[in-house]
């Protein structure tokens, strides 16, 4: 489990393919403070530490990871955004992020506008019920929040110390990113949907009037 708050950028050193996979070297400052089989996020998606020398730590990415995160498009130099795993003990300051990415995303637009910067991303259409203006996402590991959101892409607004300090400041119009919708959405989707199967409705129509209904949420 995570927190989206980034602890620094990690650069990769080298690559190498494995069978239905590949395996990355990533130079981090902390890698002292890494065990082998510690858990870390890198560009958002949660791996595990198989080996470790100097600053160097390396990681094992399967077919499954590949097919859905941008760790296909990486290669030898690329920075990337790294966080350790939460422990008990630390603040919550961005919000719970597992590290399992859902789907890429692509940036169709990013605006500076002197205070801040506007990213407006685009997802595939059927994640549009895991998405809510005001809600938590991560985007490559960063803990956000929703501004602005359309049918198919969603608009974050990004303070100057986040496009600083986490690779937001390399992303340019066509870049992907990794998406992670809130885990809370997730349940909720999970369950109302299931509910609704249950009650004989369309799983495909979401949060309904009748379904609040037939729940017990009187008419307004």
């Amino acid at each position: 489990m995570f927190t989206g708050i980034i602890e620094e950028l990690g650069r990769v050193k080298s690559i190498r393919g494995l069978k239905g996979g590949i395996e990355l070297d990533v130079a981090f400052s902390k890698t002292d403070e890494l065990e082998v089989d510690d858990s870390i996020a890198v560009n958002g998606v949660c791996q595990t530490v198989v080996k470790k020398k100097g600053d160097i730590f390396t990681i094992q990415a399967v077919e499954e990871t590949l097919r859905k995160t941008t760790f296909d498009q990486l290669k030898s130099g690329d920075i990337v955004n790294l966080e350790r795993s939460l422990t008990l003990q630390q603040r919550i300051d961005g919000h719970l992020v597992q590290g399992h990415v859902d789907t890429v995303g692509k940036v169709l637009s990013a605006v500076d506008e002197g205070a801040n910067w506007l990213f407006e991303i685009e997802f595939p259409k059927e994640f549009a019920h895991l998405i809510v203006g005001r809600g938590s996402i991560a985007i490559d590991g960063i803990s956000l929040t929703v501004a602005r959101l359309k049918d198919q892409s969603f608009t974050v607004a990004i303070i100057p110390y986040t496009y600083e300090h986490t690779t937001l400041k390399n992303k340019k119009n066509g870049s992907t990113v990794n998406l992670e919708f809130d885990i809370l959405g997730k349940y909720v989707a999970r369950m109302l949907g299931t509910a609704s199967q249950e009650k004989g409705g369309d799983k495909s129509e979401g949060v309904t009037k009748e379904m609040l209904q037939n729940f017990g949420f009187a008419n307004s």
